[in-house]
C-alpha cells in the first residue's frame, strides 16, 4: 500500500531516529487476527426518522455481511511535540452489509458500505494512556466516527451482553418508551412487514446480541476488541456528522451521537487463528428529543 509506505519514509528530524525493527503485523498486537475476507449473516435494527404520521420507522433486516481487511505495508509515524513521535500500525477495511431478504433488480438490496482504518496504538507518556486500539470510519449517510478502546486475549467462548433497543430521552436512559414498533405481535404501519421479516423473531428485537449467543462454537480463544466514541479515561474520540443530520435551530433530523462496537475474534478447537468473528455495535441516533439504537450484529467466518 504506497500511502503507509511514504508515511514511513518522509524526511525524519534530527532528533527523530529510525522506526522500531518490528513489523507492522507484529506491532498489530490482537488486531492481526482482522486481516482476511469475512462474509456471514447477520441482524440490523434501526429506529429511523419518519415525516408522517409518526416521527420513527422501525427498519428490520436480516443481512449479509462482508468485511475486507488488509494489512497497512508499514508502520505509521505520529510526530508529536510534547512527547515526541510514536510508531502505529494499522488495517485498512471495506464493509458492506445486503439485506438478504430484499433484492433490487435481481441482487441484494444495500443497506451499508463502509470503508475505514484500524489502528494499534502504543502506550502514550504525554498525554499518558495505555496501549489502545481505534477504528476510523466514514458512512456515506454523512459521518464519520473515531471510536477507540482496548483489545484483550482471553481462553474460552466470547461472553456477549445483552442489549436493549428501547428507545430513551437524550442524556437520560432511565426514561424509555415502548412503542408497538418493538412488538411483532403488534400490528403498525411503522415497522418492515411481510417478505422483509422473514427469520425475524421476537427474540431479535428483546435482545439483538441473541443472534449472536444463539449460534454458538467451540472456542478456544477470544480477542476482544471493545471501541466507543466515549472510551471511558482514553481522550478523544467521537462522531462528526453533516449538517442534513446534525440541523440547526428546529433541531437535528437524526444525528449520531455515539457509538460503541465490540469485536469477538474467535479461535476455534483445531485452528492456530482466529477464523471466526462475531460483532455488536450500537449507534445512537438522536431526534424528537429521543436516543434511538440502531443496533448491528453478525456472526462472520474466513476461509
Amino acid at each position: 500500500m504506497e500511502l503507509a509506505a511514504n508515511f514511513i519514509f518522509e524526511p525524519l528530524g534530527n532528533d527523530e531516529g529510525p522506526p522500531p525493527p518490528v513489523s507492522s503485523t507484529a506491532a498489530l498486537g490482537a488486531l492481526a487476527g482482522l486481516a482476511g475476507q469475512w462474509s456471514g449473516r447477520g441482524f440490523n435494527a434501526i429506529w429511523r426518522p419518519h415525516r408522517n404520521k409518526s416521527d420513527h420507522f422501525l427498519e428490520l433486516n436480516v443481512t449479509d455481511d462482508q468485511i475486507d481487511v488488509e494489512v497497512i505495508d508499514g508502520l505509521i509515524p505520529n510526530r508529536g511535540l510534547v512527547q515526541g513521535q510514536i510508531f502505529m500500525s494499522g488495517l485498512r477495511y471495506l464493509q458492506q452489509i445486503s439485506d438478504a431478504n430484499v433484492t433490487v433488480d435481481g441482487s441484494p438490496a444495500g443497506l451499508h458500505i463502509e470503508p475505514g482504518v484500524w489502528i494499534s496504538i502504543p502506550a502514550l507518556t504525554d498525554p499518558q494512556e495505555p496501549a489502545a486500539i481505534a477504528r476510523m470510519a466514514s458512512i456515506p449517510h454523512g459521518t464519520t466516527i473515531l471510536v477507540q478502546g482496548t483489545a484483550t486475549t482471553a481462553t474460552g467462548g466470547p461472553s456477549i451482553p445483552d442489549v436493549s433497543l428501547t428507545p430513551f430521552a437524550i442524556g437520560n436512559r432511565n426514561q424509555t418508551f415502548d412503542f408497538p414498533e418493538q412488538h411483532l405481535n403488534q400490528t403498525t404501519p411503522f415497522r418492515t412487514s411481510g417478505a422483509g421479516l422473514t427469520g425475524i423473531t421476537q427474540a431479535m428485537l428483546n435482545n439483538p446480541n441473541s443472534v449472536l449467543t444463539g449460534n454458538p462454537a467451540n472456542v478456544t480463544t477470544t480477542a476482544r476488541l471493545h471501541v466507543s466514541t466515549t472510551p471511558g479515561n482514553i481522550a478523544g474520540g467521537g462522531t462528526s456528522n453533516m449538517a442534513f443530520l446534525i440541523g440547526t435551530k428546529d433541531g437535528p433530523n437524526a444525528d449520531a451521537a455515539h457509538v460503541v462496537a465490540t469485536f469477538w475474534l474467535q479461535t476455534l478447537a483445531g485452528e492456530t487463528e482466529p477464523k471466526r468473528l462475531q460483532y455488536s455495535q450500537t449507534v445512537l441516533l438522536n431526534f424528537n428529543g429521543i436516543s434511538w439504537p440502531h443496533i448491528t450484529v453478525a456472526t462472520l467466518t474466513k476461509p
